[in-house]
């Protein structure tokens, strides 16, 4: 799958923008504006994951990202998204499935979180930062918060593109994985 997008093993970072609760999911348009950055400093190529009913956050990606991204979401099976999560040299998205599958493989994760505690929820024994906004929460969207319930937490919107950039920016700078050149 890799080759047919021209991406070299661990040269690309992996993004999941899809989360089984609206709260959960930060913006595409700020995930775009964070891979556009990340993508200028690092020369990294960027892959969209996750499943079919993920496709508009990935699609509202696409459409804002200046700089060219594979989208991938909706069209493998369980095992494919498991190797190509393997393959990335960091993964970079909101608390999900997704998420804990590319800690378990061992790649790298920088994770978002709205109200579930990281230190609790957060990948185990993979390099990487979970991100939270300072709690208690000024909530920014009361209609969708159901308080104190984790599951309708929308405290990840509250993130700012600057501190994502900067966890990706320090996951990068102290993992190393090598990258596969082309023959």
């Amino acid at each position: 799958m890799l080759d047919r997008h021209h991406l070299r093993r661990n040269a690309f970072i992996a993004v999941h923008a899809g989360a089984s609760f609206e709260g959960r999911r930060w913006q595409p348009e700020r995930f775009a504006m964070a891979i556009d950055e990340i993508s200028r400093e690092t020369g990294l190529d960027f892959v969209l994951v996750g499943g079919p009913d993920e496709r508009m956050p990935a699609e509202r990606i696409v459409d804002k990202t200046v700089s060219p991204v594979v989208n991938l979401v909706g069209t493998m099976p369980l095992e494919t998204l498991l190797a190509i999560l393997k393959q990335a040299r960091l993964f970079l998205g909101n608390e999900s499935g997704p998420m804990h599958m590319a800690a378990a493989v061992g790649t790298p994760v920088v994770g978002l979180y709205g109200l579930t505690d990281p230190a609790t929820w957060g990948p185990v024994d993979v390099p990487g930062i979970a991100l939270q906004p300072p709690m208690p929460c000024a909530c920014v969207a009361r209609e969708l918060c159901r308080w104190p319930d984790p599951s309708k937490a929308c405290c990840v919107w509250r993130l700012e593109v600057r501190p994502v950039v900067g966890a990706v920016r320090e996951v990068l700078s102290r993992t190393v994985k090598d990258v596969e050149h082309a023959h």
